[in-house]
């Protein structure tokens, strides 16, 4: 093979990669949204079903989403005034006394909350940084789930690692400031990352760190080796 058809091969090979990740990554989300949307219709569907059957005499496909639709909009009417208000905060503290019930009810409000991202504490994820993992020497990209502070005032942070190319999947570890490296990656680049295992990556980096420790001695000296910037707190890298 000549120099000239190796090049081609490279670009061809190339331009494949790049266009089959793409569109990996428009692809797969629609089909598992889906998925998911078509579960819930399917599911809520199927358990109002007898009751429509019983009041109109034969099944309506579709109807049975439909009443549900609107009962979670009213639900939301009533919990916008203040008697409604009233009523569910009510709910909500006899749903978190009963025994067994209410751990299902408080981790099923929480992944809920954290998902809508209703109030920063709550939202799914809320910060990409880099983070020593699986071992020592070895660096990864993480996404901030939560902050926690001990009654010193000390930060700790929920990080998930997710895991490459499917980042449903991961570990959860806690760290503290000291551990973590923040960086200006954005959520939606830090889920493109992983997804296309590294093949898609920022053209620079900026971390929030004017001096890292408890990382890769390489990684943290080349951060703190580029200074302090004039009016801001980041460094930037390439």
């Amino acid at each position: 093979m000549t120099d000239r058809e190796e090049q081609f091969s490279y670009r061809f090979l190339k331009l494949f990669r790049r266009n089959f990740v793409a569109g990996m990554l428009v692809v797969v989300p629609l089909i598992i949204a889906s998925w998911i949307l078509w579960w819930v219709f399917s599911s809520v569907d199927s358990i109002l079903q007898p009751l429509i059957e019983a009041a109109f005499g034969r099944e309506i496909q579709g109807l049975g989403f439909a009443i549900f639709l609107v009962i979670i909009y009213i639900t939301g009417v009533v919990a916008s005034n203040y008697l409604g208000k009233r009523a569910i905060n009510f709910a909500d503290t006899l749903a978190r006394r009963v025994p067994i019930f209410r751990q299902l009810y408080i981790g099923a409000k929480q992944v809920v909350e954290g998902l809508s991202g209703k109030g920063m504490n709550q939202a799914a994820f809320r910060e990409v940084v880099f983070v020593e993992f699986p071992r020592p020497g070895m660096t990864t990209i993480a996404f901030v789930t939560n902050i926690i502070k001990d009654k010193d005032g000390k930060k700790y942070y929920g990080l998930y690692v997710p895991t490459a190319p499917v980042p449903t999947s991961g570990y959860f570890e806690v760290a503290t400031e000291e551990q973590i490296i923040h960086t200006s990656i954005s959520i939606d680049e830090g889920i493109k990352i992983v997804v296309s295992s590294g093949m898609i990556l920022p053209d620079k980096v900026a971390t929030g760190k004017l001096e890292v420790t408890g990382g890769p001695e390489s990684l943290a000296d080349a951060f703190t080796s580029l200074g302090k910037p004039e009016g801001n707190t980041q460094d930037e890298c390439e």
